[in-house]
């Protein structure tokens, strides 16, 4: 219901419901300024609380070190094809952190197919064969699958979930916050430690959205409740999702 009223010398179309109106009628103008003077405390509670939302936000903005959209090949620092000794030791490391991923491997990296290291801005290196990235990681860290390999094989890695609310900033790169894991909706598989790789869900969808790499194990992530709990490392539509190939 629409109620026009005068407000400070002007009539002001003030949208309330038929309760409201007829409350605001049986206690005079009293009353009208009490309800518009809530609706204005109100009004502000809501932009400053979106204000601070937006500042947890910013802080749990993804760091340098991921490919963000767009990628191009002016991010790529140089490619080379392995020698036979370090494309043994990827396998071993990739064996070693996703075990479920070992009778899959000769598959999905072929002892006989080249295999190249792609090297990119920020210390990041993608492990590419017959052209598509398969895995990567910064630095001397450990492997992850990109999305799409994960998409294929979803129970290689351990699972976070995000709630509902935490979607769009995961999808957009941020950090993964801890209420964002702790709150209604969110998961949390209690055996994760900290600096390990892990899907990250989310509620109400079926696939992977992200892959994270935790900055606190599962436990402290529940007990300190603050701060960011999954470094965002790789996500939907970012510079790596788009490149299904390297040409």
């Amino acid at each position: 219901m629409v109620c026009h009223l005068r407000y400070l010398g002007r009539e002001k179309e003030h949208r309330w419901s038929p309760i409201e109106c007829t409350a605001a009628e049986g206690q005079g103008w009293g009353g009208i300024r009490t309800n518009l003077a809530c609706d204005i405390i109100g009004h502000f509670a809501i932009q400053l609380g979106g204000f601070f939302f937006m500042m947890a936000f910013m802080l749990g903005r993804a760091e340098p070190g991921k490919l963000e959209a767009p990628f191009s090949s002016e991010d790529i620092s140089g490619q080379n094809q392995v020698k036979a000794s370090v494309q043994r030791r990827i396998r071993q490391s990739i064996a070693d952190e996703y075990p479920s991923l070992e009778p899959l491997l000769d598959d999905l990296l072929p002892k006989k197919s080249p295999m190249i290291v792609v090297k990119c801005q920020n210390h990041l290196n993608l492990v590419v064969v017959n052209n598509v990235p398969l895995f990567f990681n910064i630095r001397d860290g450990p492997y992850m699958p990109t999305l799409r390999l994960l998409h294929q094989y979803p129970d290689i890695m351990k699972k976070f979930q995000v709630d509902r609310g935490a979607i769009k900033f995961v999808l957009s790169g941020a950090n993964i916050m801890c209420p964002g894991l702790t709150s209604p909706g969110g998961v949390l598989d209690d055996e994760v430690e900290e600096e390990t790789p892990v899907a990250i869900m989310a509620e109400g969808k079926q696939h992977a959205l992200a892959i994270g790499f935790t900055k606190m194990s599962a436990k402290d992530i529940k007990t300190i409740n603050k701060g960011i709990g999954v470094d965002n490392m790789h996500y939907l539509n970012d510079g790596l999702w788009k490149m299904e190939k390297l040409e």
